[in-house]
């Protein structure tokens, strides 16, 4: 059985003031952790001000939160818990606040984090996460005309003309041009 994921078409920002305490919320379409630290430096350079930056984030089976300062669990998780909940992937929230004065209590705090992730991501934003796999086809020289018709419209990463042509190209999961086939010497997926 294969779950559906989503993700989000466009990042996001939100803004919220719960309490006297302001709640930025930024939504990013992510696809590495690299990618994530350099987006919570640059986020902590233009917030330098604020009191936390509590996160969350799902890469694939790769979900983490931080939060940040806040007593435990009552930041990171409650973000983790509304990914969760849409079936998101591919996805960073970052939560920027400014402490107003008025302690919220661990409740609270939850409340506030979930409801501030909640009201960034609006369900025309979310699409379904595409799956992308890899194969390798060789076939002749006769084919190379037909090979690149059928291949039109996919990403082609590699190329090499020896004996015969090597190709490596990306396909979406279950969407593998079956037309190949009758031209193939070998095929093998990476």
């Amino acid at each position: 059985m294969i779950l559906k994921v989503f993700t989000i078409k466009e990042n996001v920002k939100n803004e919220m003031i719960i309490n006297k305490s302001r709640f930025i919320t930024l939504v990013y379409k992510v696809s590495s952790v690299l990618e994530i630290n350099n987006i919570l430096n640059n986020v902590k350079n233009k917030y330098k001000d604020a009191t936390h930056y509590c996160y969350a984030y799902i890469i694939d089976s790769t979900k983490r939160f931080n939060d940040d300062g806040e007593p435990s669990h009552t930041a990171g998780m409650p973000i983790l818990n509304v990914l969760e909940n849409k079936k998101l992937n591919n996805i960073l929230v970052l939560v920027v606040r400014y402490f107003g004065g008025i302690k919220l209590g661990a409740g609270g705090l939850v409340r506030a984090y979930s409801n501030s992730v909640s009201s960034a991501i609006k369900d025309d934003n979310i699409i379904p996460l595409k799956k992308y796999l890899k194969a390798k086809i060789e076939f002749k020289y006769d084919f190379i005309k037909e090979i690149n018709y059928v291949l039109r419209d996919f990403k082609i990463t590699y190329k090499e003309f020896d004996v015969n042509v090597i190709y490596e190209f990306e396909y979406e999961k279950g969407n593998y041009p079956k037309e190949l086939n009758s031209y193939l010497i070998q095929k093998n997926d990476i």
